[in-house]
């Protein structure tokens, strides 16, 4: 049996899963926690990366292994390959004041010229807007500044034995899908834009050689062969098996929603980002930054488990209570400074199962918004594929159900953005992506014209945010 590995570095956690080359059928598996923040010490990745292999039995055995990554995460390093502060993730909203002033340095046509740019409007998630609001703030940190890469780029770069005492910068890489979401790369030309780089740094740092779909990063210690890797959405479409009118709906920490294309998305409202997948295709996206935080924070609120939560979320409805989730602010509408908001509280509604249910419908109807941001972007969707821990509440399901327009589907709950990393590796082994990921059969609830669930929520966006809620 030849074996492979596969490593998703998320925003929470570190997972591995060691699996058969030629079935995708997990052997062993590992998991180890990050910390929590929306900047981070990329060292204790590297830790959580250790404990995570050491928990799934080690590599001495495994033959390849990927890594992929939360995107747009911002490492900077210094000449000595040290890391000169801990990277911004794309969840601090710190830099939404750069995002504007790059798109209005451009004139009146800004977000346009982004969007033919780079496939993306600068918005505070991205890697550019990060490197910015450094330049501006921490001037001393800018100017050490010798090579700029992402969190999967970095930990690829480790796992082949770089680092401090042997810190050849020249030797990290990443993949089209991740550095397509950085604001100065251009997937479709396949080149990095400098000048945006220069433009903010005042000189052209280094950068991770671009790799092919399966083309080896290296090796590690003992002898396995690396992956590209990817972002974590084009790991988690590898994963799936996703494929042409799926639109894949990610609910973790954030929520995605994004689609396999095999041309390019150039959105000037910067609502749709387009991304690059693992393949050599194409992954528009549409991000929401409140999903199962938003589930989290209530069922903490109310004293429950998730279970509990879940519970109390089916035993009847809000009734009249409306949860605007906009607690970390918001990027799908582009909202960063924005706040959650609770309406129609009356004396009947305000309970623990009213309240849970507004939450998931709250979150449910905010990526029914961002699925129609994607398909108003030019993607035809036939299905909803619904992927993430946040997809396993039944209630979210039922919610579902009756909000989205299209089919939905709920594949068995798995690692998907780790299993589409391994699946990676097996086609750095064998030259080809082998077909052993799972699909799923679309459930027959949906297809319906747009609900009276999310129709109200749309009138209370545009209520409380005006235009720049989805409507």
């Amino acid at each position: 049996m030849t074996l492979i590995a596969g490593v998703d570095s998320s925003t929470q956690s570190c997972k591995v899963v060691v699996c058969d080359a030629e079935t995708g059928r997990i052997i062993r598996s590992g998991r180890a926690a990050h910390p929590a923040g929306t900047e981070v010490d990329p060292e204790a990745w590297w830790e959580a990366l250790q404990e995570a292999i050491a928990a799934a039995g080690g590599l001495d055995d495994v033959e390849a292994v990927s890594i992929g990554g939360q995107q747009h995460g911002c490492v900077i390093l210094d000449a000595d390959g040290a890391v000169i502060r801990p990277a911004l993730l794309w969840n601090d909203t710190r830099s939404a004041p750069d995002a504007e002033r790059l798109i209005d340095e451009r004139g009146d046509e800004g977000a346009a010229w982004w969007a033919e740019a780079v496939g993306l409007v600068p918005v505070a998630s991205f890697t550019v807007t990060k490197l910015a609001w450094i330049a501006r703030n921490e001037p001393e940190n800018a100017a050490r500044i010798a090579a700029v890469c992402l969190p999967h780029d970095w930990l690829t770069w480790r796992l082949a034995g770089h680092g401090i005492g042997n810190a050849d910068l020249a030797a990290l890489t990443t993949d089209r899908s991740d550095a397509s979401g950085t604001g100065y790369y251009d997937a479709e030309g396949g080149d990095y834009r400098y000048d945006i780089l220069e433009s903010i740094l005042d000189r052209r740092p280094i950068v991770p050689r671009v790799l092919g779909p399966l083309e080896s990063a290296g090796t590690t210690p003992s002898g396995a062969k690396i992956g590209p890797g990817a972002g974590d959405n084009a790991a988690a479409a590898l994963g799936i098996g996703a494929r042409a009118g799926d639109l894949v709906v990610s609910v973790g920490t954030s929520g995605t929603v994004f689609a396999v294309s095999d041309t390019p998305t150039r959105d000037a409202s910067g609502l749709v980002a387009g991304f690059a997948d693992a393949t050599g295709g194409y992954l528009p996206l549409a991000c929401t930054l409140n999903a199962s935080l938003v589930l989290d924070a209530t069922a903490r609120l109310l004293g429950v488990d998730p279970v509990a939560f879940d519970e109390l979320a089916l035993s009847g409805d809000a009734d009249g209570l409306q949860l605007v989730p906009y607690l970390a602010g918001e990027r799908t509408p582009n909202l960063p400074d924005s706040t959650g908001t609770l309406l129609g509280i009356t004396l009947a509604n305000l309970t623990p199962p009213a309240l849970a249910r507004a939450a998931v419908e709250g979150v449910v109807c905010s990526l029914a918004d961002a699925c129609t941001a994607v398909e108003r972007a030019g993607v035809r969707g036939s299905r909803a594929l619904f992927v993430g821990g946040g997809a396993r509440y039944r209630a979210l399901q039922q919610v579902a159900g009756e909000v989205f327009s299209l089919p939905v589907a709920f594949p068995e709950p798995a690692e998907y953005v780790a299993l589409g990393m391994a699946r990676q590796a097996a086609g750095v082994l064998a030259g080809a992506l082998p077909q052993w990921s799972a699909d799923a059969e679309a459930q027959e609830q949906g297809g319906h014209d747009t609900a009276p669930l999310l129709t109200s929520y749309r009138h209370a966006t545009a209520l409380l945010w005006g235009e720049a809620a989805i409507s």
